[in-house]
């Protein structure tokens, strides 16, 4: 398996390997891989020519220093799980010169409100960031496809609106959220929560399907409300926020609209680590 650093290394070595025919997958990571993302990479195997890899942890999109500097990091672990999916995968993993060689900015994307709900209220310049590695890594590796996890659903919806923006010829796939069997998402936070802490969390997910029963019958207030006063009763969980939202523009609901589609989203610390959800509700 081969790990390329630089921009140069890694457009030659898709340049050697692409044929006419030859469809290019691009998964982009920031490392610390779980079995979240090794189910995107081998969709990706089984569906492309050439598949590559990046891990990058960008710093643009950490609006929080000590999270950056927390945040898990296992090259070696990340290319052994990599090496058993395949071999031929190829691995972009530059270091943040490379990838911003004029300093550490974010360009500035206009997401007509995408990036002002939720995660962004929360996170400010989040999206800017994760806008801005993605168009890197695009124009890099020049894919015609590229996957990402809806776990990140509002990320998701930001990079589709990004790559219409910026006329970026490459289909964007969302790929379904892995769980845990506890239902936890899988994240790459989740090996920092004790065994304790990590069944614990399992409730968030809980709490999610519940609202997805209770969404057929009440209002969106009333199930907002609802899951609210269920985390009163886990005090080790602090709800940053839950949210129903519009599935395609993520405004909040105010009344729910026949036909419409509508999801849930979630972000709630375990003693200080940031973990976020979301469910479609019909």
């Amino acid at each position: 398996m081969q790990v390329l650093n630089t921009i140069n290394a890694i457009r030659s070595e898709i340049h050697e390997r692409k044929s006419a025919a030859t469809v290019v997958g691009l998964v982009p990571t920031m490392g610390a891989l779980h079995r979240g993302h090794l189910e995107i990479v081998r969709r990706a195997v089984a569906k492309n020519g050439v598949v590559v890899v990046s891990i990058f942890v960008n710093p643009t999109q950490f609006n929080d220093k000590s999270d950056l500097e927390s945040y898990p990091r296992d090259l070696i672990k990340d290319l052994s799980l990599l090496s058993d999916i395949s071999p031929d995968i190829l691995v972009f993993a530059p270091d943040v010169k490379e990838m911003y060689s004029d300093g550490l900015v974010s360009d500035q994307y206009e997401f007509n409100g995408l990036d002002q709900q939720m995660e962004g209220r929360y996170r400010p310049g989040h999206f800017q960031g994760v806008a801005t590695v993605v168009e890197k890594l695009l124009n890099i590796v020049r894919p015609d496809v590229a996957y990402f996890g809806k776990k990140d659903y509002q990320q998701l919806l930001i990079i589709k609106s990004l790559v219409k923006q910026c006329r970026i010829p490459v289909q964007i796939v969302g790929c379904s959220i892995v769980r845990e069997a506890s239902g936890l998402a899988l994240s790459s936070r989740n090996d920092r929560l004790t065994k304790r802490l990590r069944q614990e969390a399992s409730f968030i997910y809980h709490s999610l399907k519940a609202a997805k029963v209770q969404f057929g019958m009440k209002s969106a207030a009333s199930v907002v409300k609802w899951i609210e006063n269920q985390f009163a009763d886990h005090p080790d969980l602090d709800l940053e926020y839950i949210v129903i939202a519009d599935e395609l523009n993520l405004k909040p609901v105010v009344r729910k609209i026949k036909g419409k589609k509508y999801r849930a989203f979630i972000a709630v610390y375990a003693e200080g680590i940031r973990l976020i959800d979301n469910v479609a509700l019909n």
